[in-house]
Order: C-alpha cells, then structure tokens, then sequence
C-alpha cells in the first residue's frame, strides 16, 4: 500500500498500522455500519474502513451524553480541522493517516466529509426538526454522503447514480428514525417533524407519554409513505450497479424496504416493538440481492425529485 504524497510525522504509526486500527473500529462497529462487510472486493474494505472510522469518532462525539455541548462542539471543530490538514499536513492519527491516503487514491471531495460533521454538529445543537424538508435536508448531509463516497470508491462518478444514490440513503435514514421513535426520544430527541404531527392531531406531549392513537398511525402512514417513494426512486441503481457492490447495495435496500414492511405489518406500534432483521429475513434478503435483474425493469430518470 503506497503511501502516495501523504507526509507521515516523525513518530505516527506506519500507513499499514493506521488502516488497520480503522478496520478494528469499524469491526467493533460492525452492527450499525451498513456496508464494507466482506461481501466487499479485498482492495477496497481498507478505505471503506478510514471512512467509517472518521465518522464513527465524530458519531461519538456528538453523542457523549455527560459532556457539554460546548465541548462535543469543540471535538467536532477539532476533528474538523484535522480533516482539512489530513492530505496537506504530517496527520499523526491513524485515522487521518488513512483517511488521506484513501482521499488522494480515490480522488474524494472533501466536502462529503464535511457534510457528515455537520450532521452531527446539527445533532448537537438541535433536537427537534420543524418539517419533512428539513428531514430531508439533514439526510442529505448524514446519509448521502455515505453512498456517494461508496459509489467514488468504485469508480462510479455519473450524477444520474448519484442522485439515485442519495434517494436510497435518505429512505433509509428516515427508515431508521421511524423505526427508532422510541429509542430516540428517551434520549429526548425527536425526528418526528413538528409540523407533521400537528397536521395529523398528534402533539409531543401524546409522543412523550407514547400514545399510539389513530393519529399517530395515519402520521407515521403518511411519512412511511414518502419513504417507499424514495426507495423507489434509488431503485433503478440497484440494478446498475455492477459486482459485489451492487450485490451489497440490492442487500441494503431490500433491507430498508423488509424494515418499512415490517413497520407497517405492526401498524406503527413502536412503543411496543421495534422491526430488525432475524436471520431468516437475512437469508431470504440475500436470495433476493441475488436477482439483479428484478431492479433492472425501470429506466433511471435524467432527474430526480425529492416527494414532498
């Protein structure tokens, strides 16, 4: 693994050390980390690693729950500033050792990173979102960079895979936060937006003592409904989609999409019970990740819009 321009400081570990203490973080990880499983091609789990061990500190970070605000914000700018230096400087942690090497090799926008840490900055100083778009405008910055990078790191750099790209990891983001609702509000966040639930009758307080009324179901209907549409709008790239990653990608969404079915099967009932994959969803998942040819129907569209 050639080190490329990357500059190493006197004393930081080898480029080798670097990458493999992002893959014993992302491995420590694993089950909240959506893709670089061994699926994956040997050549690329490396900078899949970087990646998902630079989001997993900021992650952390913005959600050390005893520290101040303040701070968290201050470790966010801190890891902020190590970013911008990571491909000009000496960087001496290990994740910035690989990360610039992945970031020089692949030719990745800096900028997809920087769209992650204000992601979190956002969870740190917002708890509440006001409406859909906003939802939306979040996911853009925590989610689609996800895909995007993926999708650079196998060469992929048409718009059209892009913008079909972040469709999916933006269902699958609102996916979680639906399936999440009461885990997100013990720790006093909601992802809910306010608007839409005054819309449909439902008000924080019902959420707070965790009403499952009718309200809540035609509220939670509505959002899942806007979801499935995103999931369809990303489906055509499923099917474009060549190799492993393609097989992984066809995983994911079928995943997102068994999640939403199953939230729908139980009505929305989140308070008593929160959709997973068992591992006969996983197998039959698998099977149908196989099937390429079943995303291959529809004709990508020149331009996406976002359902509102």
């Amino acid at each position: 693994m050639s080190s490329s321009s990357l500059q190493l400081s006197p004393g930081a570990p080898s480029l080798e050390a670097a990458y493999a203490y992002c893959q014993r973080v992302a491995l420590g990880h694993y089950e909240n980390f959506p893709v670089g499983s061994l699926i994956l091609p040997k050549n690329v789990r490396p900078h899949v690693y970087a990646i998902y061990a630079f989001a997993r500190a900021a992650d952390d970070f913005a959600d050390e729950g005893t520290t101040p605000a303040a701070q968290r914000l201050a470790n966010l700018t801190d890891w902020r500033c190590q970013l911008e230096a990571c491909t000009v400087g000496r960087p001496t942690h290990p994740v910035f050792l690989a990360l610039g090497h992945t970031i020089q090799t692949h030719n990745l926008p800096q900028q997809l990173f920087h769209d992650l840490l204000d992601a979190f900055e956002l969870d740190v100083r917002r708890a509440r979102h006001a409406t859909f778009e906003d939802l939306l405008d979040y996911s853009r910055c925590s989610a689609n960079p996800v895909g995007r990078l993926m999708l650079l790191l196998f060469g992929h750099r048409d718009p059209v895979w892009h913008e079909m790209s972040d469709a999916i990891c933006t269902a699958l983001q609102l996916t979680n936060f639906w399936q999440d609702v009461a885990v997100d509000l013990r720790q006093n966040r909601v992802y809910l937006p306010l608007e839409e639930m005054t819309r449909h009758g439902y008000c924080e307080a019902d959420l707070q003592a965790q009403r499952y009324t009718p309200a809540f179901v035609n509220l939670m209907s509505s959002l899942a409904a806007r979801t499935e549409a995103l999931f369809e709008r990303g489906r055509p790239l499923c099917g474009l989609v060549p190799g492993r990653f393609g097989f992984e990608l066809r995983l994911i969404w079928l995943g997102g999409m068994h999640i939403l079915q199953a939230l729908r099967r139980i009505e929305f009932n989140v308070f008593e019970r929160r959709p997973t994959l068992d591992l006969r969803a996983k197998a039959s998942l698998a099977l149908g990740a196989f099937r390429r040819a079943t995303f291959s129907a529809t004709t990508p569209p020149t331009t996406l819009q976002i359902p509102t």
